[in-house]
């Protein structure tokens, strides 16, 4: 794919693989979004312009990074269009210097054998998750 101009149709599988999504939610896409109309030759094959591969990266985008639904991209679809959607930046979020530092990593052996030490965070977090579990436990018993 790297010897293809810019400006060449991409196959189905040279979309999939760029996109980083299977063949078969390109196909499922183009039942959920009427923006996306790959040119089909003979057999049915389909091919991607440019702006289709375009397009699917911002819808990939939406759903996979930003959290919209189906329903939500189509609906942004409908209001902006393809164009309008292409025309937006991506929304650049934030990240925390706490969230790119990474526990040191455990030998597989020791994953599980090696005590957790629990912290304050920590019992907070046992303390929410018990009360989410009565309260899961009053509506199945008034179930």
């Amino acid at each position: 794919m790297a010897d293809k101009s810019a400006d060449a149709f991409r196959t189905i599988s040279e979309v999939a693989e760029t996109i980083g999504v299977p063949q078969h939610v390109l196909r499922f896409w183009e039942t959920r979004f009427p923006a996306v109309k790959p040119l089909k030759r003979g057999g049915n094959r389909r091919y991607y312009r440019p702006e289709d591969v375009e397009l699917l990266r911002a819808i990939n985008r939406l759903l996979y990074t930003d959290g919209y639904t189906i329903k939500g991209v189509q609906k942004l679809l409908k209001d902006k269009g393809p164009k309008g959607l292409l025309a937006e930046p991506a929304p650049v979020i934030p990240v925390s210097p706490a969230v790119t530092t990474l526990p040191e990593a455990a030998p597989p052996g020791e994953l599980f054998a090696r005590p957790v030490q629990p912290t304050a965070v920590d019992a907070a977090f046992v303390t929410s998750l018990r009360a989410i579990r009565d309260r899961l436990a009053g509506a199945l018993a008034q179930a």
